[in-house]
C-alpha cells in the first residue's frame, strides 16, 4: 500500500452543525467548485475543526451510508439558503494524517479505512459505529503536494470516550 500513516492526533469537537450538502450516492466534488459553494460557506466563521479545509463526510443512517460535502460550524449557525445541515453531537475523533499519491485512489479505499481502524486498535482506542467519519482537504497540506508529488489528507474517525 503507498498510503502512509504520518501521524494520529486525537480532536475533541464540540456539538457542531454541519452544513453543506447531503448524498446518497457519490458525493459530487465537481458541482461545489463549479457553483463556488465552498465561497459562499467560508462568510461564516466555520469550527477550528475545518483546520483550514473542506470536509467530506459520512455516517451510516438506517443501515446506509449518507455522504456529506460541507464545513463544521458552531451548533445553532443559521443555514445559508441553498444548503442542508446536520446537528452534531460532541465526539472525539482519531484524526490520521495520511501521505499518498492523489493520482492512485487509494486515499479512498478500505484498505486505507482498514489501516486506520488498525491502528486505532493499536492506540487502544476503538470507533464510535456508525457514526461519524471525514475527510479533510488541507490548505496546503492536501492542495500543494511535496517534491515527489505527495500531497496529505487528514482522515477522521469517530471513537468512543469523553468530548
Amino acid at each position: 500500500m503507498a498510503v502512509k500513516i504520518l501521524e494520529m492526533k486525537k480532536e475533541s469537537a464540540p456539538a457542531a452543525r454541519f452544513i453543506g450538502k447531503k448524498y446518497t450516492g457519490s458525493a459530487n466534488w465537481e458541482e461545489w467548485w463549479a457553483n463556488n459553494w465552498f465561497d459562499r460557506l467560508e462568510e461564516t466563521p466555520g469550527l477550528a475543526l475545518n483546520d483550514n479545509g473542506y470536509v467530506g463526510a459520512v455516517h451510516i443512517v438506517d443501515g446506509m451510508p449518507e455522504y456529506w460535502i460541507g464545513m463544521f460550524f458552531p451548533s445553532g449557525t443559521q443555514v445559508p439558503e441553498g444548503f442542508e445541515h446536520v446537528d452534531m453531537e460532541p465526539v472525539d475523533y482519531a484524526v490520521f494524517y495520511l501521505c499518498g499519491s492523489m493520482e492512485s485512489g487509494e486515499f479512498f479505499s478500505m484498505d486505507t479505512h482498514n489501516m486506520c481502524l488498525r491502528e486505532l486498535e493499536a492506540h487502544g482506542l476503538k470507533r464510535k459505529e456508525d457514526d461519524w467519519c471525514f475527510e479533510r482537504y488541507n490548505c496546503p497540506r492536501f492542495t500543494t503536494p511535496d517534491e515527489s508529488g505527495k500531497v496529505i489528507l487528514d482522515y477522521g474517525i469517530s471513537v468512543e470516550g469523553e468530548s
